[in-house]
């Protein structure tokens, strides 16, 4: 089984590659299983951010919010570099409101999900990514009813149920993030040498020393759970994509572009504060990957004219996740470490 381990560690951009050929293949050959797979989306999801969040040291992390100059780059990357990006680029489809709204929805919302995934895999500061994720979701929701206002108009916000995102957020991010603290703590106490010298009453193991178990066994299961994420993402939702393909086509350059512009929007971001290298990849990760998972409700529980918007925030998913994994490879080629 270790062998196993270190060999899906080592290849984990192919496979991740083949994961998403493999949903794509699943949902449009068997639209009608591949379909029934949305409400699995969740779950899976939370699993993967529960084992992602027990490889942080959740106990450190309100020092992590100490760091002025990670919080100000990461927060001008999202919330002054992004927006401006977005705007610009949604011109292409202004004269969609369903493709205009979705659009918008999606690239104004940093990620507070995955990303802290991608960015452990590309050496990036994580830890420090996650202990600002009630900050970035704070902030955007906040701002997003402004920005949307501005840039699509003050209907744009009257039409949002803001309901579904808080349920999205506390599903996805919140509830694995409290697991995840548990288990730490349990597993805290069952490192603890025993206090008495008296032989225990039962040969089972307590709470604490089966916590203990946890995390190795957790950390093996990130590839494959990455894996199935992407899989059943899209599966699930490219054949949505399929029956509006020509006019979602318009989007694919509204959202290649923005992840090649927030590669050196990001950069700029983290130089513009100083950053070290892991901090910096954070902020590149962090400016490019959106909350779409999150948004998604958000698109769903909009009225029929603008149903096109959920579509929109599939189609940024589907892209996206191709990008994430092709920035894996390349973040650490833009903020190489000073060794290499």
């Amino acid at each position: 089984m270790e062998s196993l381990v270190t060999w899906w560690s080592r290849h984990q951009v192919p496979l991740y590659f083949g994961a998403l050929v493999a949903g794509a293949a699943l949902g449009l050959t068997a639209p009608g299983f591949a379909g029934a797979l949305g409400p699995a989306v969740t779950p899976v999801l939370a699993a993967l951010l529960y084992v992602t969040f027990l490889g942080i040291p959740l106990t450190g992390l309100r020092n992590a919010l100490g760091d002025v100059r990670f919080l100000g780059g990461l927060l001008v990357a999202n919330f002054l570099f992004a927006p401006v990006l977005a705007f610009a680029l949604s011109r292409i489809v202004a004269d969609n409101r369903g493709l205009l709204l979705g659009a918008l929805l999606v690239l104004l919302c940093p990620c507070v999900d995955y990303v802290i995934v991608f960015a452990g895999l590309a050496g990036a500061a994580r830890g420090k990514l996650l202990a600002a994720t009630p900050l970035l979701m704070g902030l955007q929701v906040v701002l997003l009813p402004l920005y949307l206002s501005l840039f699509a108009g003050r209907d744009a916000v009257s039409a949002i149920d803001p309901a579904p995102f808080a349920v999205a957020f506390l599903a996805v991010v919140l509830a694995p993030l409290a697991f995840a603290a548990l288990t730490q703590a349990l597993a805290a106490r069952g490192d603890r040498p025993a206090r008495s010298i008296q032989p225990a009453r039962s040969n089972r193991p307590g709470p604490g020393q089966l916590a203990a178990r946890i995390p190795p066994i957790a950390d093996g299961a990130m590839v494959p759970l990455m894996m199935l994420t992407l899989a059943i993402v899209v599966a699930a939702h490219i054949d949505e994509v399929r029956g509006d393909a020509v006019e979602l086509a318009s989007l694919i350059p509204v959202y290649v572009l923005f992840l090649v512009g927030m590669a050196p929007l990001g950069l700029a971001a983290a130089r513009l504060f100083g950053q070290r290298v892991a901090e910096t990849r954070a902020t590149v990760f962090s400016g490019a990957t959106r909350n779409s998972l999150v948004v998604l409700p958000l698109a769903l529980a909009l009225p029929e004219p603008l149903s096109l918007a959920a579509a929109a925030v599939v189609t940024q998913t589907m892209i996206e996740l191709l990008g994430m994994v092709l920035y894996v490879r390349l973040v650490p080629l833009l903020a190489p470490n000073p060794s290499s």
